[in-house]
């Protein structure tokens, strides 16, 4: 993990094998949701409904960017990635 400017964010290098990609990204979107002061388990469930490493790192992103301080908006934009991806 490291800091970027203008506020923390979650990047971990992306390995060739793919269940450390899934696991990277899974653990980067867990970290940012209990950041926000959310269960981990929540994150945990987020991340099995996006389904793909990409739908989970745009959801990371969304979460950096806009820190949403409720779960129902958290849950509104995941419904939203899956519909799109």
């Amino acid at each position: 993990m490291y800091h970027l400017s203008g506020g923390i964010g979650y990047c971990r290098c992306i390995m060739n094998d793919p269940k450390s990609k899934w696991t990277a990204v899974k653990d980067d979107l867990v970290a940012i949701i209990r950041d926000l002061g959310f269960p981990e388990e929540f994150g945990y469930k987020i991340a099995k409904n996006l389904g793909s490493p990409k739908a989970i790192r745009r959801m990371t992103a969304y979460l950096n960017y806009e820190r949403p301080s409720n779960p129902e908006t958290i849950v509104d934009e995941m419904l939203a990635i899956c519909t799109e991806i």
